[in-house]
């Protein structure tokens, strides 16, 4: 079991920055690539970005390939997401996820444990 605790939402003008992090406790880190997705209202949950499990590969969703950097740190059990130029679609609710296949690394049936989420909101 994986526990999975996200922060750093918030609200943030047009072009602004934040930066996601996700606690992970439970079993060893390592063992685990990781994503980020987000479900904006009335929509389907979307792929974000994922790494893996040492870091050493990334992937990007296309709407974020430029802005957006996951990164992970195994010894304290964390992934990041720095949003930069954010901009008003890219407001969601976004979820950490520990992924039990690797095979694209980009799809939601490929991560087994979810965090609970964390709102961010851009304005314009």
């Amino acid at each position: 079991q994986v526990q999975l605790v996200e922060s750093g939402g918030g609200l943030v003008q047009a072009g602004g920055s934040l930066r996601l992090s996700c606690a992970a406790s439970g079993r060893t880190f390592s063992n685990y690539a990781m994503g980020w997705f987000r479900q904006a209202p009335g929509k389907e949950r979307e792929f974000v970005a994922a790494i893996s499990r040492y870091g050493s590969s990334t992937y990007y969703g296309d709407s974020v390939k430029g802005r957006f950097t996951i990164s992970r740190d195994n010894a304290e059990n964390m992934v990041y997401l720095q949003m930069n130029n954010l901009k008003p679609e890219d407001t969601a609710v976004y979820y950490c996820a520990a992924a039990i296949l690797g095979l694209t690394l980009r799809k939601e049936s490929e991560y087994g444990y979810w965090g609970q989420g964390t709102q961010v909101a851009v304005s314009s």
